[in-house]
């Protein structure tokens, strides 16, 4: 029996994998929003493709399109497709004790099952990526997304109670249930529960609280933070909330976190309401980081935060508006698979 465990973000990795849009919410009704919606999209892989290679998985009817918006650089391949959101449909990406790559392909219903989304296409794309990279395939029963965990390569694991507990994703499963799964697929030796998300995250077209727009870890003992600093925002109370939580716990190795309070960008609403833009949903890649921008008054500020967080890695900023409009950011739509080590190649 291997022992898996899911790397760091920061450590290194053979490729980052994406898809590409298709239809459904993400294209939108108009031309417009379709080009604007492929535009987000294209934008991260051909940032990331300077810093190491990338595939975007293309549905086949989609394949000269993409060519349009896409680097000669940025690798494709073909797979029908619901949506964009890789992070989620994808596989989490494990490493064992001898190096070698495994690919956890965890069960994908829709965010819940929720009534807006269809996924009998995406539900197999983690098992069609794994195969592609000849990755151990590790198939689990639970129903997970990648949004939904962070870890920080020693053992921690942060989740939220309203995604891995949802009763429409594992009913009838305890914590315990939970983690016993989540340290046989990614080596989770210490989970961290949060009491929820975002305001708008939680409501009907959001995933119902993932952590990756909250919290990330940059580093084993540090903790960036979603921090909404104007009270105007009903984020305000959830992030001071959750900010006070996460002071009381402890990494696995027994650590103290240093915090890091990433500011909100000052913006507040969208035609839709209260946004949950963060700069928390950012993706490390081969010496940098690619990251949300909003044309906010913060951006510069954040993005000073992220480059000191991740010392001698390049930040790249990303406009990432018409992504939150269809629900995510940067890390939502991107998958790491880390590097086998020389020992897992032999």
């Amino acid at each position: 029996m291997s022992t898996w465990r899911m790397p760091a973000e920061t450590a290194p990795q053979e490729r980052l994998w994406m898809a590409f849009p298709t239809g459904g919410y993400t294209l939108g009704e108009t031309a417009e929003d379709a080009h604007a919606a492929r535009s987000a999209w294209a934008d991260v892989a051909n940032a990331a493709v300077q810093f190491e290679p990338v595939t975007v998985v293309v549905a086949p009817d989609d394949v000269d399109t993409a060519a349009r918006y896409l680097r000669p650089a940025v690798g494709v391949l073909t797979a029908e497709l619901n949506d964009a959101w890789m992070r989620d449909i994808g596989p989490t990406f494990v490493l064992d004790d001898d190096g070698r790559v495994g690919a956890v392909d965890w069960v994908f219903n829709g965010w819940g099952a929720q009534d807006w989304a269809q996924w009998d296409k995406d539900e197999l794309i983690a098992a069609e990526v794994a195969g592609w990279t000849g990755a151990h395939h590790l198939v689990s029963g639970l129903v997970n997304e990648g949004g939904g965990i962070q870890v920080d390569g020693e053992g921690t694991v942060l989740v939220t109670e309203t995604v891995q507990l949802d009763p429409g994703r594992n009913p009838g499963l305890s914590k315990a249930d939970i983690e016993a799964e989540l340290a046989r697929t990614i080596g989770a030796s210490h989970v961290i529960w949060l009491p929820r998300g975002l305001t708008r995250d939680s409501e009907k077209f959001g995933t119902r609280g993932h952590v990756d727009i909250v919290a990330a870890i940059p580093s084993p003992g540090t903790l960036l933070v979603h921090s909404q600093q104007n009270p105007e925002h009903p984020d305000f109370e959830v992030s001071r909330e959750i900010i006070s939580f996460l002071a009381t716990t402890r990494d696995a190795a027994g650590r103290e976190w240093n915090i890091i309070e990433v500011p909100a960008p000052e913006t507040l609403t969208d035609a839709e309401g209260f946004v949950d833009y963060s700069y928390i949903n950012h993706v490390a890649v081969n010496s940098g980081v690619i990251a949300c921008t909003f044309s906010d008054p913060n951006d510069e500020k954040a993005l000073r935060i992220l480059a000191d967080a991740y010392p001698g890695r390049r930040v790249v900023g990303i406009d990432a508006r018409e992504l939150f409009a269809r629900g995510g950011g940067i890390h939502c739509i991107t998958q790491q698979q880390p590097a086998a080590s020389r020992k897992g190649q032999s």
